[in-house]
């Protein structure tokens, strides 16, 4: 052999030892997969995380898909159509089970249909234990699997693949094959995923499963996948997060309840799969009789919801709370009469948009506090200390306004708030007028209005904004009566001095409506703090009525407001909250030894003893809760009633933020109050009464849910 041939020789080996060196996985390739199947829509393959057994009491295999664009393959439990792949193990040496595990899906919505599964690239991971650790593998998959698209198209493969005795090094495809086990849940605990408890709501056709869970830290987007016996099947659920994202309810309606023998549900083992983000979580639960109603997550369409929300904001121009707005309803059709048709409408249409924007403008908060993870409802604001002064000072500003004793701007936007509005001079002024009528409705429920907003929250942002606007224009409607006929004003009389008594009246209203927001600040802030700014409300009268004297109010009454409603914000800060921690029940005399502790948890046992109870949520703030105190619970037969031997009364006080309290109503789908509900044998998942009671109403209920003789 020449020095040269021998040259060529040495120089090919060593090229095709340093290919190797360079491309480890193109020889990994080989021994860690089986063969690669393609069709026309799929590409598959059985690959292995390591090279050899070794000597593991199993191994970690993974059954690898890729798709082409729009194509899908199935989870275990696939849904509305479809099925999952299987494996047949038959013709495998050295095998002795497998087991394949699932990463969390995806949903897909197809022409109505809901399908669950997995698109682009897919491992299945597949734990496998042999007969003889430490021996050679051969493992030969029978493979049935059914792909989708606008078709489906179900497919066969046989795949083989051979794992030597000796060591287990990774192989080119652990990482591939972790990054799919990964992402196959646990129990949660790694996670901080706690699933609580999950509950039945109704029963047969209209049953409901509702899922509480609970995070060390806030969740984002939680969902949730339900597995049960087959005649069952379950929608999306919604969702309502709570206490800052560190709880969250999640309602699903259910399919096939109606064809489950009895007791129903109950008792039913039921498969969550968890999924927020990155975050999983998996566990079988038992199904448990839950309070609420099954009416929470209502059928009703988008159009249906809205019309409601219309006649909702409609009746809330009759709630007490809208009463104090009056006095500028009144002055702004007296201040017409006799004007022009064209200026009438003008000021009408104005005044309504200002509803209708305020609406709006609450709409955009709730929107961003809910994506934050907050809690959220119909009134909240007025458990916020800030705008219960802020509010208490702007009516301060109307009443003094109204009294005569001052008649020009003040600078700025409380001059645009104050003499703009009184006098509903200029556009402005009238939508100004429509924004603070909204703010005063806001304490107030009405028929209709709760299964409005509660269909708006626990949905997306679009219908939020939708249905506001819809109560924005019910309650405008009385404006936009007058815009359409304007003859209806200007049939008035006049204004005259017989005006400046009327004015005199309403603002003597408005300065009893401050007195009564004092109070809720009160309870909101402790006593000591609602007792400072209802003297710095005083104050800012007393200040504004020594400028007026003086013909100096720039000079005094001017600066007298600034300097109120800088220490109107800031003592309060200063001083403690007399009302931290458990809210005191009900302290009207005649409710000594009524009112229990609201306690959720403890409904299910009373209703199990035979027990009906009756649960009362209130707060000093709203309106509409007082008056049903006033005309229907405090009257003497219905607290005879009420403290019944086989009757337990429950109250809720939400006068201050209470997660608890919210995650009850959201039970029911209600984001605002008043709320009463009425549990017993014959209604163990609770019966929500309307807004407004009667005490024909409350006494039917009571009557409804005990047990029969």
């Amino acid at each position: 052999m020449t020095l040269l041939s021998r040259f060529f020789r040495f120089a090919a080996l060593a090229l095709i030892l340093s290919l190797y060196a360079l491309f480890p996985a193109m020889a990994q390739d080989v021994s860690a997969s089986s063969q690669t199947i393609k069709t026309d829509h799929t590409t598959l393959r059985l690959i292995a995380a390591s090279e050899g057994v070794g000597d593991a009491e199993s191994l970690k295999l993974g059954l690898h898909f890729t798709l082409k664009p729009g194509w899908k393959v199935y989870w275990r439990s696939p849904g509305d159509a479809g099925y999952p792949p299987s494996i047949d193990w038959t013709g495998s040496d050295n095998v002795a089970e497998a087991h394949m595990l699932w990463p969390v899906p995806h949903r897909f919505s197809v022409l109505g249909l809901e399908t669950l599964g997995y698109k682009d690239e897919v491992v299945y991971p597949i734990t496998l234990t042999p007969t003889h650790p430490g021996q050679s593998v051969n493992a030969v998959a029978n493979v049935d699997y059914l792909t989708c698209n606008d078709i489906c198209v179900p497919y066969q493969a046989k795949l083989n693949l051979t794992l030597p005795a000796g060591p287990a090094s990774p192989s080119a495809f652990a990482h591939l094959i972790n990054r799919f086990a990964v992402q196959v849940p646990g129990d949660g605990l790694a996670h901080g995923l706690s699933m609580d408890k999950l509950e039945v709501l109704g029963q047969g056709k209209e049953a409901l499963l509702r899922l509480s869970l609970s995070a060390r830290t806030p969740l984002v987007e939680p969902d949730a996948f339900f597995e049960g016996p087959d005649i069952l099947a379950f929608d999306k659920p919604t969702i309502r997060l709570i206490n800052n994202g560190l709880s969250a309810v999640l309602t699903a309606k259910v399919y096939g309840a109606e064809e489950l023998a009895a007791p129903g549900l109950p008792d039913i083992k039921i498969g969550v799969t968890l999924s927020d983000g990155e975050r999983t979580a998996m566990g079988t639960l038992s199904v448990i009789q839950g309070t609420g109603s099954a009416a929470a997550a209502t059928d009703l369409s988008l159009p249906v919801i809205l019309a409601l929300a219309i006649l909702g904001g409609l009746i809330l121009n009759l709630m007490p709370c809208v009463l104090p707005v009056l006095s500028i309803k009144l002055l702004s059709i007296v201040g017409h009469g006799g004007a022009e048709r064209r200026k009438v409408r003008a000021s009408f249409v104005s005044s309504a948009a200002g509803i209708v924007f305020a609406f709006l403008s609450l709409a955009a908060v709730l929107v961003a506090l809910k994506s934050a993870g907050m809690t959220i409802g119909w009134g909240i604001q007025f458990q916020q200390p800030w705008f219960l002064i802020a509010m208490t000072l702007i009516i301060t500003l109307f009443a003094c306004n109204l009294w005569g004793l001052f008649e020009f701007r003040l600078p700025g936007w409380l001059g645009d708030m104050g003499a703009r509005t009184a006098h509903v001079h200029g556009m402005g002024g009238h939508f100004l007028t429509g924004c603070f009528a909204t703010l005063l409705a806001t304490p107030c429920s009405a028929p209709f209005l709760g299964t409005a907003v509660g269909f708006a929250l626990a949905r997306e942002a679009g219908d939020i904004f939708a249905v506001f606007a819809a109560l924005g224009l019910g309650l405008a409607a009385p404006y936009l009566l007058i815009a359409l006929m304007p003859g209806l004003a200007t049939r008035l009389p006049k204004p005259g001095p017989w005006m400046l008594t009327l004015r005199k009246f309403m603002g003597f209203a408005l300065a009893l409506t401050g007195l009564w927001l004092v109070s809720v600040l009160a309870a909101v802030i402790g006593l000591n703090g609602g007792a400072v700014v209802g003297l710095l409300m005083v104050g800012v009268i007393a200040f504004v009525f020594m400028g007026f004297r003086a013909g100096k109010l720039w000079q005094i009454g001017g600066m007298g407001v600034m300097v109120m409603a800088l220490l109107a914000f800031a003592v309060p800060t200063l001083l403690p909250n007399t009302t931290s921690g458990a809210r005191m029940l009900d302290k009207d005399p005649r409710f000594t030894g009524l009112w229990q502790p609201f306690d959720a948890a403890a409904i299910p046992v009373l209703v199990s003893e035979g027990k009906t109870v009756f649960v009362d949520v209130t707060a000093d703030w709203c309106l509409t809760c007082q008056v049903n105190k006033a005309f229907v619970l405090a009257k003497d037969d219905m607290i005879k009633r009420l403290g019944a031997q086989n009757v337990v009364a429950m109250q809720a006080d939400w006068t201050l933020p209470d997660d608890a309290i919210s995650a009850y109503l959201a039970t029911f789908g209600r984001y605002g109050i008043p709320f009463n509900a009425v549990y017993g044998p014959n209604l163990p998942g609770g019966l929500a009464l309307p807004e407004l009671l009667t005490r024909d109403i409350v006494t039917e209920a009571l009557d409804k849910a005990a047990a029969s003789n």
